[in-house]
């Protein structure tokens, strides 16, 4: 009977609803804007414009309805629509203020609803924001990168199997590195030898590995080809992959988004991207989901409690009212983000906090190891954090990286909307939930086969050989249909070409539904194949790895070279459906350039 009345109330809805489509552009260049939030006026009901600027909200009133457009750096626009007509293509002026600061001035208790509220006062200068809006990066204007902060790399070297011949890593997802150095690139700046960690580079792209039989499972592959920097060498490609699941498969979603509104955000390419980011995110949700928003600045304080994904209008609008101002108390926000995820925890579903930041923490609990110590203590009871970074001139992306591995989570930068329809759309299986935690690859070479190999990249990923089977040793996760690939070169001993097998490949990993490790172990085929056999992944894996060691002036460069790099990622570019390969070949161009001068 519930269920019929239910039905019956609705009724009128569904027999008057009529859906409103539009595209929404700049009104100078014609570029679709990507985030503008579209609102029914005086209603909870809206939505926000996807990749193509495209919107369509579905509304029940008869006649005709108030829309009101809003979009970071735009005029607000705000027009009545008859159902009647086709709306087409809708153009915004550029010139919207943003606050140059805005500082917190009081919180108080909402005690109806058990929530920390906020109130601020304006401050400071209002500058208008530059009418620029790309889907790729360059769509933000730059800061100096010189305060920015990496953890130090000390790149691998070659180890002799005869003195060490197991290799044990942590896998890798994060991508961050890459949309950073492409950020840098796009400034026309070479970016520092630290900001460019390897592993993320080649694990920014898809791969064509086969996926495993079970959604429990991770598939294995190996594959060879000659080194294409020293032709005496061999090329050893490792990938792990695990089972794609559809969004709408996904177990519920326990959200929370954790949002750095102090001073050091106030810039186009910090706050208001965050807020176009998680628009984005929040237009893809669905009704059993919830997003809980909590932010930090002077304070912590949770500006929306809980929320259905099925009132998409009410987070948005929670998220275009934040402004900026005040220092950085970031462990009080992580505290209070943790407080809010174990309240509304979803057995069995994704539980995670989002946290979106330039990672410049000054106020509280700072220091770098305070803060990991804090996720630390935290990553046990099954909630998971995913850090963001936004923004550049004071990013720190050590930090963010860290603190991302200690609370079993990833870590990615987002440069523009493009980006984050990447990770919070495109690949939120991947990037939302885990499937895998705690996995762990481990080779071990036969030195009669192998006399030295090299890792490339995963420098803070490498583990003792003793750490593969010791369950209490933290490693990464892995979430639904992610794809990591590890490179090795390989210095071929004696008997290579003669032996079946250089060694053995092991996997190890505890299952997100719980119960033991899983343990695996294959042995590695020599396969002594001509380099016409050897596949367009590891090729174009092969591609990265020599644009990372040009970009850093590697040691173990070999005869690898521009012209050379470009050559290979343009041969085997293959199948490249969302452009990303085709934009490294650019960046290569761009490297290149910036290099002679």
């Amino acid at each position: 009977m519930k269920l019929l009345f239910t039905l019956l109330c609705s009724l009128p809805f569904f027999l008057n609803a009529q859906c409103i489509t539009g595209v929404v552009t700049d009104s100078n260049d014609g570029s679709p804007l990507i985030g503008v939030s579209v609102l029914w006026k005086s209603t909870r009901q809206g939505t926000v414009t996807d990749l193509d600027g495209k919107f369509s909200l579905c509304v029940s009133s008869a006649d005709s309805v108030v829309l009101v457009m809003t979009y970071t750096g735009y005029e607000t626009l705000e027009m009545t629509v008859a159902l009647s007509q086709k709306l087409g293509v809708v153009k915004m002026e550029s010139g919207g203020e943003l606050l140059e600061e805005v500082v917190v001035a009081a919180y108080g208790i909402q005690r109806k609803e058990a929530s920390i509220g906020y109130a601020v006062r304006a401050s400071g200068s209002r500058r208008a924001l530059k009418n620029s809006r790309s889907p790729r990066p360059s769509a933000y204007a730059s800061e100096p990168i010189q305060t920015e902060q990496y953890n130090a790399i000390t790149r691998n070297g070659f180890i002799k199997t005869k003195k060490q011949n197991f290799s044990t890593i942590s896998t890798d997802v994060d991508r961050a590195a890459y949309a950073n150095v492409r950020r840098i690139l796009n400034e026309g700046k070479m970016p520092p030898s630290d900001a460019v960690r390897t592993e993320e580079l080649i694990n920014y792209f898809k791969y064509q590995d086969p996926n495993p039989k079970t959604e429990k499972d991770i598939a294995l592959r190996t594959e060879f080809m000659t080194c294409p920097w020293n032709e005496q060498n061999q090329l050893l490609r490792v990938s792990a992959r695990t089972m794609p699941i559809a969004t709408a498969d996904l177990p519920p979603a326990n959200l929370v988004f954790l949002l750095d509104v102090s001073g050091s955000m106030s810039r186009q390419n910090k706050l208001p991207l965050v807020k176009e980011s998680l628009k984005l995110l929040t237009q893809s949700l669905r009704a059993e989901d919830k997003v809980a928003i909590v932010v930090y600045a002077g304070a912590a304080g949770l500006v929306l409690p809980s929320t259905s994904g099925k009132d998409p209008a009410t987070i948005m609008a929670a998220l275009d009212r934040l402004q900026s101002g005040g220092s950085t108390a970031g462990g009080a926000g992580i505290t209070l983000a943790y407080d809010v995820a174990r309240k509304h925890f979803v057995q069995g579903g994704n539980n995670r906090i989002i946290l979106a930041t330039d990672g410049d923490f000054n106020v509280g609990t700072s220091s770098q190891e305070g803060l990991l110590n804090l996720i630390e203590k935290e990553r046990e009871s099954g909630i998971y954090l995913t850090v963001l970074g936004f923004g550049t001139g004071n990013y720190q992306e050590g930090t963010m990286q860290e603190l991302a591995d200690r609370g079993n989570g990833n870590h990615g930068y987002i440069d523009s909307p493009a980006e984050a329809k990447k990770i919070l759309v495109s690949e939120f299986g991947g990037t939302m939930f885990t499937v895998a935690k705690d996995v762990k690859l481990q080779l071990e070479f036969d030195p009669e086969v192998v006399a030295s190999y090299r890792l490339i990249g995963y420098e803070n990923r490498l583990l003792a050989k003793e750490d593969f089977d010791d369950d209490t040793k933290d490693a990464a996760e892995m979430g639904a249909g992610h794809n990591v690939t590890v490179l090795y070169e390989l210095i071929p001993a004696n008997k290579y070409r003669e032996a079946n097998y250089l060694g053995y490949l092991r996997l190890r990993y505890k299952p997100n539904t719980g119960g033991p490790s899983k343990k695996e172990s294959y042995p590695v085929s020599a396969n002594h194949h001509t380099d016409e056999a050897a596949s367009n992944d590891i090729r174009w894996a092969a591609a990265v790895a020599e644009f990372s060691m040009l970009l850093t002036d590697s040691k173990h460069k070999g005869a690898a070279n521009w012209k050379h790099c470009l050559e290979m990622a343009n041969n085997s570019i293959g199948k490249d459906t969302e452009g990303y390969r085709a934009e490294m070949i650019g960046l290569i161009i761009k490297a290149q350039a910036i290099a002679k001068k």
